[in-house]
């Protein structure tokens, strides 16, 4: 309802702080698809942090990766992926599991 309230402004930028985090996987799809298809229509840029990184491909033109604190940026990746559409429909491009290996070795996360 807030996102709602907030295009309805008409911002320049929109700001989307783990928008989705709150919602169960399969509501996150839906929800994200439609938020996508918003803000490709209305040529809003937008700036999501998310800390889900197939989130992060599927949604994004760019992708910053930054550094634990002291933040710092660490990567900067731009997103091509064939036959962009939408967030559901971009997890089956081809080259989105090179770009989810890329990012998930950037980070400083040990498993």
């Amino acid at each position: 309802m807030a996102l709602i309230r907030t295009l309805a402004l008409r911002p320049d930028i929109l700001l989307l702080d783990e928008a989705f985090s709150a919602l169960d996987y399969q509501s996150r799809l839906a929800v994200s698809d439609d938020v996508y298809k918003i803000i490709k229509k209305e040529g809003i840029t937008t700036i999501m942090v998310t800390h889900d990184i197939g989130e992060a491909v599927s949604i994004s033109d760019r992708v910053v990766i930054l550094s634990k604190r002291p933040c710092e940026v660490k990567k900067i990746l731009n997103i091509n992926l064939t036959n962009k559409t939408s967030p559901i429909a971009n997890r089956n491009c081809k080259e989105f599991s090179s770009y989810y290996d890329e990012i998930w070795k950037e980070l400083d996360i040990s498993v």
